[in-house]
């Protein structure tokens, strides 16, 4: 195993940026050789912060050319990911951390996995909530058969799809075992447009999931009362209710597990496992390191985040055939919400 330090760099240097850091700041493995953000206040607070000592690039090709990393972190608005990532993977970096979503079109989303497969360098998307705790115990407990055989389930996501509909569908996409989805129905609320990270989203969206294996998925996106659980079991939170043959558990996004029922033991309450955000960064910077040095395929790599993203653009499309979509999603390349969007088709 090649456990020699790795030369990282970060493009971008934000808020996100900040929270990364914590997970590289925590593997010894990682060096930080350079910081490259338009904004030489943003990169030098980020130096500061973490006490990295890294040189300072305006230009990120520059400092691709001259610092050679190994590993890069790329905390940049979506529509920046595919062309920032295609000058990584050029100048021969190994692995890179993109923030998510992918990107803001299905055809940009496809040429970053293409880009990774032919170049081999190793990308994965920070969907970092595998990483807690109590979303892993979910997975081994579905696994373990504890509420049966999954026959259902609940999606919830506030307060879009592109942005963080992604995190929902990965982590139903996780339980099920890395299952795609087979077709998609799907409806959007335009009442309100939201700009996220430059990138035009609606206010929400509902409609229906049939995943490979037959587990039928309700999806609601929009507004929420609490991000945290409460009395109140009305109230519509961030994750997932899985319901099986023989109980259900209805867990939130960073693993806190709301409910768990099983039928047949009415005493049974499954353990309660809380982590962090910072805990979850650090699993997923970890992991990504450990996996460029075996060489296995990341928790988080770009074809799981493919998936997740295949059902997003397959809701608008719903919506722009009024149909249901059959996956795998062919013949769209672009976004069909914005598509929609600057033709007018949302007009009061």
């Amino acid at each position: 195993m090649n456990t020699q330090t790795k030369r990282v760099a970060f493009i971008g240097c934000g808020k996100r940026a900040h929270e990364h850091a914590i997970g590289v700041q925590d593997d010894n493995r990682c060096e930080v050789v350079a910081l490259s953000d338009i904004s030489t206040a943003s990169a030098e607070m980020l130096n500061a912060e973490f006490g990295f000592q890294a040189k300072i690039y305006t230009d990120h090709k520059e400092m691709l050319a001259k610092e050679k990393p190994d590993v890069v972190l790329i905390c940049l608005w979506t529509p920046l990911h595919l062309s920032v990532f295609r000058d990584c993977a050029e100048a021969g970096v190994k692995a890179v951390l993109c923030e998510k979503p992918m990107s803001a079109t299905w055809g940009e989303c496809q040429e970053m996995g293409l880009i990774a497969d032919e170049t081999g360098c190793q990308l994965t998307f920070s969907l970092q909530r595998r990483f807690a705790k109590g979303n892993q115990t979910v997975r081994r407990l579905i696994k373990e058969g504890k509420i049966g055989q999954v026959l259902r389930m609940d999606l919830y996501s506030p307060p879009n799809l592109l942005d963080c509909g992604i995190h929902t569908f990965d982590q139903a996409i996780s339980y099920l075992d890395e299952t795609s989805a087979k077709w998609v129905l799907g409806a959007v609320d335009t009442t309100e447009i939201f700009n996220w990270f430059n990138v035009a989203s609606e206010c929400g969206a509902s409609g229906q999931i049939v995943f490979a294996n037959g587990v039928q998925a309700n999806l609601y996106s929009g507004s929420i009362d609490t991000w945290e659980p409460s009395q109140d079991m009305a109230k519509i939170w961030a994750g997932v209710r899985v319901i099986g043959a023989e109980g259900f558990i209805e867990v939130m996004w960073d693993g806190q597990i709301v409910r768990g029922v099983n039928y047949e033991d009415p005493t049974w309450k499954p353990e309660m496992e809380l982590s962090s955000m910072s805990d979850q960064m650090k699993g997923y910077v970890r992991h990504a390191i450990d996996c460029l040095e075996t060489g296995e395929e990341p928790e988080v790599s770009h074809r799981k985040a493919l998936r997740a993203s295949e059902i997003i653009f397959a809701v608008y499309e719903s919506v722009r055939r009024n149909a249901r979509v059959e996956l795998k999603l062919t013949g769209v390349t672009d976004s069909p919400f914005i598509t929609m969007l600057e033709n007018g088709q949302f007009t009061k």
